[in-house]
């Protein structure tokens, strides 16, 4: 019998939709980390795709937040009286990019700390957003 699901990790894209309600954390990397869709080479890929991957994970910052939600995940789980699901988004501009390495980061520690997650890629698929979205949303920039 496969044990319950104890977190769920949803990436998201601003762009295409509000952040998922149901969240008990919610992460915007919208103005604090780089923007990979900047650069033409990697607009049309993914976080999952390695060059994405790459560069999202060498940004200062984004390894210790992926360390801390994780933390911070296995935190709410161990304060809940109740067993219950926790549940994490991770939301940048289009929801392909940024918030999918961070996402699968996240998964990935979560996993090698023995906890069952789900990931969830809300946004992955949807187009690529035009480049002036990023530019105001990339601020926190509302419709």
């Amino acid at each position: 019998m496969n044990s319950p699901v104890c977190v769920v990790v949803t990436s998201f894209g601003y762009g295409h939709a509000p952040a998922p309600s149901r969240a008990d954390v919610t992460l915007d990397v919208r103005r604090h980390f780089r923007n990979p869709h900047r650069d033409p080479a990697m607009r049309y890929l993914t976080g999952q795709h390695e060059p994405v991957r790459t560069h999202v994970l060498n940004t200062p910052g984004v390894l210790r937040l992926i360390e801390n939600t994780a933390q911070q995940a296995r935190d709410l789980l161990n304060a809940s009286a109740a067993t219950r699901q926790v549940v994490i988004a991770v939301g940048c501009v289009g929801g392909r990019h940024r918030s999918v390495a961070i996402a699968d980061g996240i998964v990935s520690a979560l996993r090698d700390a023995g906890i069952n997650v789900a990931v969830q890629h809300r946004d992955i698929t949807r187009d690529v957003l035009p480049s002036g979205t990023h530019q105001r949303l990339d601020t926190g920039g509302l419709r």
